[in-house]
């Protein structure tokens, strides 16, 4: 059975007090991360961040929000707007509002999902998690991380192959320039190092560079 599935996210949203049926909200993710437009950002992301969020469970101080976080935080995903986390955290909201949990956890949910825009430090060290689980797949075997890469591309196909390596190679170099690029010692002892070679490499090809 795959990680993105029905049950899994009536035992999640049960664990998080939720007091309605998750069975609708289940069918109206899946067919937001089934939306012929996305090429990464798809149920298989979902599925490989709560993977990685089940190799790290210990490391999370309240690990049912995080994960109710990964399910939502890609949930709306339009290529050409620039709230996508905004809409996402918004949706989120509403659905946990209408389910009864409380406005405290509902912030620390929401405010994890803003934090995927990866444009500052993380304020918690959830949050510092969840950005490293979005972010494992830069750790990750050059196949794997190429086929990212393409996907990638997939997406923003109808960007001009000059101003895709420009944007493309500017969003990597960002990375590339923290002083780490995962937050949490867990995920930089298991990934760091290989996420710094794979940018290195992804940035030279796109300056069409060899290495």
């Amino acid at each position: 059975m795959t990680l993105f599935n029905a049950t899994r996210f009536q035992t999640v949203w049960q664990r998080l007090g939720c007091e309605d049926d998750s069975a609708e909200l289940f069918a109206q993710l899946l067919e937001a991360y089934r939306q012929p437009h996305r090429a990464y950002h798809t149920v298989a992301h979902i599925e490989a961040c709560l993977h990685q969020l089940n190799v790290a469970a210990t490391e999370a101080e309240r690990f049912t929000e995080v994960e109710v976080a990964l399910w939502f935080h890609d949930a709306v995903y339009d290529l050409q707007a620039t709230d996508n986390e905004a809409q996402s955290a918004l949706w989120a909201s509403q659905a946990l509002q209408q389910s009864g949990v409380s406005a405290v956890v509902c912030d620390r949910i929401t405010a994890m999902i803003l934090a995927t825009t990866h444009d500052r430090s993380p304020a918690t060290h959830d949050g510092a998690l969840l950005l490293d689980i979005d972010l494992s797949i830069l750790g990750q075997a050059p196949k794997a991380f190429a086929v990212y890469e393409q996907h990638i591309r997939t997406e923003y196909h109808w960007v001009t192959e000059e101003g895709y390596r420009a944007g493309r190679s500017a969003v990597l170099e960002r990375f590339l320039a923290r002083s780490t690029i995962y937050y949490t010692p867990f995920f930089r002892e298991r990934l760091e190092a290989q996420a710094r070679w794979n940018l290195e490499q992804s940035i030279a090809a796109l300056h069409g560079q060899q290495s």
